[in-house]
C-alpha cells in the first residue's frame, strides 16, 4: 500500500528481457534503501514491483508481461525518469491517498495549458474507467496523488502546483504523453456494493459480481 505522496525521482539505467518479462534496474541516489529488504515492495511510477536486488544507489525489480502491456512502463526506456515511492508503514504519515499500486489503465494527456501558478492538464481516461472518476475525486497519475479538478465526459482535469511539477515526472508531461491511472480504491468498493444482491448474500447465494474493468 502507498499514499501516492513520490519521495524521489530514479533514472532506468537498463532493461534486459528475461523471456517475455523484464528486469528493470533504477538509479536512485536518493532513495533511502536502509529499511528497504528484497521481497519489499516499491512503486514505480504507479505499478507495485517487487525489490529483487538492492545497491547503494539503485534496486532491481522484473517487471511482468502483464505490467509491460498494462502500464505506461512498456514503453520506457533507459535513461527515463520514474516517481519512487516505498512501501506505506503504519506509522506513517497519509498525505495522499490510499493507493494500492496495481494500475487500472492507461490515460493520454490531451492538453497541457499553463496558467500564473499552475500547470492545467487535460487527460482522457479508458471509458470503462471514466465512471469512476469524480469531481474533486482522488486518482493516482504515474502513482502521483492528485485531486480531480473538473470532469467532461472521458476526460478530467488536473491543476498542478510548482512544487509538484519539480518533484515528480508530472513536469515532462505534454500532450500525447500516456500515464498510468489507479482510481480511488472507495470507487471499487462503492461499485461492488451497490450491485450486491443483499438477500443473496444474507442467505449464501452466490453472488456474481458485475462487469468492469476493475482487477487486482
Amino acid at each position: 500500500m502507498f499514499t501516492g505522496i513520490i519521495q524521489t525521482l530514479g533514472r532506468i539505467e537498463s532493461l534486459v528481457q528475461q523471456g517475455d518479462a523484464v528486469r528493470l534496474t533504477i538509479v536512485a541516489p536518493d532513495l533511502d534503501t536502509s529499511d528497504v529488504a528484497l521481497g519489499d515492495s516499491i512503486a514505480v511510477s504507479g505499478p507495485c514491483l517487487t525489490a529483487v536486488a538492492l545497491g547503494p544507489d539503485r534496486f532491481e525489480a522484473d517487471v511482468s508481461p502483464e505490467t509491460l502491456a498494462r502500464t505506461s512502463l512498456g514503453g520506457k526506456r533507459p535513461g527515463d525518469q520514474v516517481n519512487l515511492e516505498k512501501a506505506l508503514r503504519l506509522s506513517d504519515r497519509l498525505g495522499g491517498h490510499l493507493v494500492s499500486g496495481h494500475v487500472d489503465g492507461v490515460g493520454e494527456v490531451r492538453e497541457r495549458t499553463a496558467l500564473e501558478q499552475y500547470v492545467k492538464f487535460r487527460i482522457a481516461a479508458p471509458a470503462e474507467l471514466a465512471r469512476y472518476i469524480a469531481m474533486k475525486g482522488s486518482i493516482a497519475v504515474e502513482g502521483v496523488s492528485l485531486t480531480v479538478n473538473a470532469v467532461d465526459g472521458v476526460e478530467f482535469e488536473l491543476m498542478i502546483i510548482p512544487h509538484t511539477l519539480e518533484r515528480t515526472t508530472l513536469g515532462a508531461l505534454q500532450a500525447g504523453s500516456r500515464v498510468n491511472l489507479e482510481i480511488d480504491l472507495v470507487a471499487r468498493y462503492l461499485e461492488r456494493l451497490h450491485g450486491q444482491d443483499a438477500p443473496a448474500a444474507q442467505t449464501g447465494g452466490a453472488y456474481a459480481p458485475p462487469a468492469g474493468p476493475l482487477a487486482s
